[in-house]
C-alpha cells in the first residue's frame, strides 16, 4: 500500500472535567475523549471523525510502530498528569484493520498475543450487546443492500460507550432513523472513500467531508432498499 506522507500528529485528550462537544453539544461527562479544534474548540471523537478508529495503550514498541505504520489515520492519546504537570501519552488510536495488520506481525511474541485478549476484553465490556443487536437489525432494515456483516461493524462502532458516538445518544436508543443514517453515513466516510487520507494530509473536516461527499451519496443509495 502506498504510504501517506502525515503531518504533525492529531491528539486526543482524555479530559479531567465535566465536558461539553462544542459541535454537537452533547454533555459527554468527566474523563470524556475529545479532540481541540481551532475554531470550534472541544469536540467528541463522533464530531471529529475519529469515532471509528480503536485505541490501544502504550507499552508494546512494536506493536505500537506498526500499527502506526499501517493506519492512514491515526491519533495520539493524552492525558495531564496532575503528579508530573504535563500530558501524558496513554496510547494510540488507530484504524482496526491496521492493529489486526501489526498484531498478526507480532503473533511469534507472547506478549503481543496477551494484549490482544486483553484489549478484547475491554471491548466486550465496552458494548452493550443486546443494544447492538438490535442497532444492527435496525442499520440492516433500513439499508438492505449493504455488505454482509457490514451492518454489526456499523453498530458496534456506534455504540462503544466511551467515545461519546452517535449510538450512544438518546434518540439512539430509541433506533431513530435519522440517527441510524448519520452511523452509516459515518461509515461510508471512513470505509468506501479517500476520507481519513484526506484529513491526515492536513485537510479540514468540512473541505475534506465536501470532496467525498458525491461517493457517499452514491454508496448510501446503493445501500437503501428500493422505493
Amino acid at each position: 500500500m502506498k504510504r501517506i506522507k502525515q503531518t504533525a500528529d492529531l491528539k486526543v485528550f482524555i479530559s479531567t472535567q465535566d465536558s461539553t462537544c462544542d459541535e454537537c453539544g452533547e454533555n459527554l461527562g468527566r474523563r470524556a475523549w475529545i479532540t481541540l479544534d481551532k475554531d470550534k474548540g472541544a469536540l467528541c471523537l463522533s464530531c471529529a471523525d475519529l469515532d471509528h478508529l480503536v485505541f490501544f495503550p502504550s507499552g508494546d514498541a512494536a506493536l505500537t510502530r506498526r500499527a502506526r505504520k499501517h493506519s492512514i489515520l491515526a491519533a495520539v492519546v493524552l492525558k495531564w498528569s496532575r503528579a508530573r504537570k504535563r500530558y501524558e501519552r496513554q496510547g494510540l488510536l488507530v484504524e482496526s484493520e491496521a492493529l489486526e495488520r501489526a498484531e498478526k506481525e507480532c503473533l511469534a511474541d507472547s506478549e503481543s498475543r496477551s494484549r490482544r485478549r486483553e484489549r478484547e476484553e475491554v471491548r466486550r465490556a465496552e458494548l452493550d450487546h443486546e443494544y447492538v443487536r438490535h442497532f444492527a437489525i435496525r442499520v440492516r432494515e433500513l439499508f438492505p443492500r449493504c455488505p454482509s456483516k457490514r451492518e454489526i461493524d456499523i453498530a458496534e462502532h456506534a455504540c462503544l460507550k466511551y467515545s461519546g458516538r452517535v449510538g450512544r445518544s438518546a434518540a439512539a436508543k430509541n433506533l431513530d432513523i435519522n440517527v441510524v443514517r448519520m452511523a452509516v453515513i459515518a461509515h461510508i466516510r471512513h470505509a468506501e472513500t479517500r476520507y481519513d487520507e484526506l484529513l491526515m494530509r492536513g485537510n479540514e473536516r468540512w473541505d475534506a467531508r465536501a470532496k467525498v461527499e458525491e461517493v457517499v451519496r452514491r454508496v448510501l443509495n446503493k445501500w437503501e432498499a428500493p422505493e
